[in-house]
């Protein structure tokens, strides 16, 4: 199992970037994924999630309505959509996997119950 993310990079206030993690040894579609940050001196949050299979989405307060998290099943990547990006966005972002089913990936807010992630990808505002 690996997971691969790219697209961080610096951007002004108010701008966007995609991010994708790339998964291999598994499908991404069957499988509880999640975005997470990571500033520096601070835990790991959890930013977004997407239930495997029918796909039902949620989003921290924090970005809610800024953010989009998806997932392309022909090409077993996640996604996530960062706009209207904000100083207190950057960070460190990851991308986490497990085999939560159904209302449990929404409910498990805790990184530590999470066994697969990618290397990180670092976003910073300013």
């Amino acid at each position: 199992v690996q997971l691969v993310e790219s697209g961080g990079g610096s951007v002004q206030a108010g701008g966007s970037l995609r991010l994708s993690c790339t998964a291999s040894g598994f499908f991404a579609s069957s499988t509880c994924m999640g975005w997470f940050r990571q500033a520096p001196g601070t835990t790991r949050e959890r930013v977004a999630v997407i239930v495997a299979g029918g796909g039902s989405t949620y989003y921290a307060d924090s970005v809610k309505g800024r953010f989009t998290i998806s997932r392309e099943n022909a090409k077993n990547t996640l996604y996530l959509q960062l706009d209207s990006l904000q100083d207190e966005d950057t960070a460190m972002y990851y991308c986490g996997a497990e085999g939560f089913i159904g209302s449990m990936c929404v409910a498990t807010m805790n990184p530590d119950e999470y066994t697969y992630w990618g290397q990180g990808t670092q976003v910073t505002v300013s």
